[in-house]
């Protein structure tokens, strides 16, 4: 049987929380990146949406995966470690990589599912695998599973609120895109740090 730390327990609810104000103030903050090149009207948005969807349905369909096999805060603490990293190489490469889909494709749904493909996939499918080995690391038996997964993606889901909302009236209006992103990349390394101080115990 394994015993968690509270510690352990309490941050990996607080990452739940960051996780999902990241992934979703970086969605808004995918608007701003997109804007120059292909304008901030309903088919950059539908993009935008589109791609946040596919890339949590990847992720939870890859979380389970790595539930049935070995689920570990470590794993967790790798995906948003490089769901950082990436964040850390996108105000640097953004305007390269949006300037030749603009030239190769034009400014049509296909250029810009493809933008927001290049932006959002890899990040956000990452950060997606992170609730369901959330709840298999924090569920000790069957009958608390419903209650916490309840937990696990109600704060998430609050996470995703407040990420939105600061992103989008408070972060973009004061501070530059590419500054919040690295802001967001940090706040991503610090919520993977937090996930290995404590290993989970495990009991006959």
């Amino acid at each position: 049987m394994k015993t968690l730390p509270a510690t352990l327990s309490f941050s990996i609810y607080a990452c739940s929380f960051l996780v999902g104000g990241v992934l979703m103030g970086f969605e808004m903050l995918g608007s701003r990146y997109l804007f120059p090149y292909f304008g901030g009207g309903i088919g950059t948005w539908a993009s935008l949406i589109s791609t946040v969807l596919c890339a949590l349905a990847i992720g939870y369909f890859a979380g389970s995966a790595i539930v049935a096999r070995h689920p570990t805060q470590r794993a967790i603490a790798l995906a948003i470690l490089i769901a950082a990293a990436y964040l850390a190489c996108v105000p640097a490469t953004a305007d390269p990589v949006m300037e030749t889909i603009l030239n190769s494709l034009g400014d049509g749904p296909s250029a810009t599912l493809l933008a927001s493909t290049a932006l959002l996939l890899v990040p956000l499918t990452l950060l997606g695998t992170f609730s369901p080995i959330a709840v298999s690391l924090l569920t000790r038996s069957a009958d608390e599973a419903g209650r916490v997964a309840g937990l696990v993606y109600g704060v998430s889901t609050i996470g995703n609120v407040v990420g939105t909302l600061l992103t989008t009236f408070l972060l973009i209006p004061t501070v530059g895109s590419r500054a919040i992103t690295y802001y967001f990349a940090v706040v991503l390394a610090v919520c993977a740090g937090a996930l290995l101080l404590n290993p989970i115990k495990r009991s006959a």
